[in-house]
């Protein structure tokens, strides 16, 4: 059992590791303003733009006029998730 639960903590911080790198690649492309037809762009931009879609419209304060802090908050969020979720997962398996 504590195997199982080391490799699901393992797996869920790397999963939380590549969602914040993909929201930093979409920040970094919005930022020098990347071609939207680039097949590379539009992959991206198809797995980070219904997250933060998602946050806008539960978090509207996140967006004031030309400043929107939604990639911000979603890297907060997976580094919350990283410490709380990932940590009590190995502290939990220890005790097995």
């Amino acid at each position: 059992m504590q195997g199982i639960l080391l490799g699901l903590a393992d797996v869920i911080s790397w999963l939380l590791w590549a969602a914040k790198v993909m929201v930093f690649i979409h920040w970094i492309l919005w930022l020098v303003g990347a071609d939207p037809y680039n097949p590379i762009v539009r992959g991206i931009r198809s797995l980070v733009d219904p997250i933060l879609n998602w946050l806008r419209v539960r978090l509207p304060f996140l967006v004031q006029g030309a400043w929107d802090l939604t990639p911000l908050a979603v890297i907060l969020i997976c580094m919350f998730l990283d410490k709380a979720l990932v940590y009590n997962l190995q502290v939990f398996a220890a005790r097995f």
